[in-house]
């Protein structure tokens, strides 16, 4: 009932710019913090930046992501600069505590969106 669509991955360069989304839709009553993750093949999903009023940055990302939230469209955006190699992942949006009309809540995820920095 509730679906994450992203959008904004693919290639760059190393020193290079993008600009992810992810829009949250459904019966959706509120979300209390929306963010991005992401994972690299053979490591573990990390936090990237989360946000719910406050926000959140891994230390290797502080000072070239920026997140941002459009609470009246449920999105959250992530600006990436600088990218870096290590920076290939496939990042994931997810969307906490999300309160919907059958007043239950729970957590979703998008589908994952690529992310290629080359050097």
């Amino acid at each position: 009932q509730v679906q994450l669509v992203e959008s904004g991955g693919g290639l760059v360069q190393a020193g290079g710019s993008l600009r992810l989304s992810c829009a949250a839709s459904g019966s959706i009553l509120s979300i209390s913090t929306m963010g991005w993750y992401r994972q690299a093949p053979g490591k573990q999903r990390e936090l990237v930046a989360t946000t719910g009023g406050l926000t959140d940055y891994a230390n290797s990302v502080k000072g070239r992501f920026t997140i941002s939230r459009d609470n009246a469209r449920n999105t959250v955006y992530l600006q990436m600069n600088n990218l870096q190699p290590e920076d290939t992942a496939v990042y994931y949006c997810n969307a906490d505590r999300v309160y919907t009309l059958d007043l239950q809540v729970h957590d979703y995820w998008g589908q994952g969106t690529q992310v290629t920095v080359s050097s």
